[in-house]
């Protein structure tokens, strides 16, 4: 087959769109790969938890009703999201496909959107899940700390260039707090607040995989399922996304 004849890979995404799920525990490094694959295939990442607290500044009837549910503390509904959902794939920036993170949440979301997308004449390419050790997953996500222009750090596996020690609250009263610097600078390193409590973190792995596992067995039982190791450096992982998309598209 001549050179000339040969799709371009930005052809092939006209062809076919680019829908991938993207699932991780914290600590999987989601939002780096999420970025990786955003850059690399020029479609965009999609997180339902940006797109909610976007409603918070719209005032637009969907907008209103989901602000309603909010400050009432209920749940909204899988109709709802959907909507949320269905209105951002209709943006032109998604017209070859998109990255979703935290959708879908339930069986029921992912049925809808497998029948919306056939609708469209596409279908999911693949459910990205990024494999980590749940201990791995804890260390990763209590030991992460960042510097003001965005430089990740983690006490446990990536302290070069920097030092850092808990210290005792005088009172007794907290936790040790984690004071880190910048060895080169000092400039103070910055921890997200959700990250300093152990069992804050304990939770979310255990609603992670309260509300996955049943994922992962629908999509699994559909053959759409990819295992990507996570424990990796993040280039090695980013090369292994690569390939699975490569090889599934």
């Amino acid at each position: 087959m001549p050179t000339s004849t040969i799709p371009k890979k930005e052809t092939i995404l006209k062809m076919a769109g680019l829908y991938i799920i993207l699932m991780g525990v914290q600590g999987a490094g989601k939002g780096v790969q999420a970025a990786f694959i955003r850059d690399h295939y020029g479609i965009p990442h999609v997180s339902t938890g940006d797109l909610f607290r976007a409603m918070k500044t719209r005032t637009d009837p969907l907008a209103q009703q989901i602000q309603e549910i909010m400050k009432s503390g209920k749940l909204v509904s899988d109709e709802i999201t959907n909507e949320v959902v269905r209105e951002r794939l209709e943006q032109p920036d998604a017209a070859n496909g998109v990255i979703l993170d935290g959708y879908p949440r339930t069986p029921a979301q992912a049925e809808w959107l497998e029948q919306y997308l056939a609708g469209r004449g596409e279908k999911l390419t693949t459910v990205l899940l990024l494999d980590l050790d749940l201990y791995q997953a804890f260390r990763r996500a209590f030991g992460r700390i960042t510097s003001a222009s965005g430089e990740s750090y983690n006490i446990y596996s990536n302290a070069d260039g920097i030092e850092w020690q808990f210290v005792e609250d005088p009172n007794k009263q907290y936790p040790p707090r984690l004071e880190a610097t910048l060895k080169a600078t000092g400039e103070k390193l910055i921890r997200r607040p959700d990250d300093a409590s152990a069992h804050a973190i304990i939770q979310r792995i255990d609603t992670y995989l309260e509300t996955t596992q049943p994922l992962i067995e629908y999509f699994e039982k559909k053959g759409l399922v990819r295992r990507v190791d996570a424990s990796k450096d993040i280039e090695a992982v980013s090369r292994e996304i690569e390939r699975v998309i490569d090889s599934v598209r």
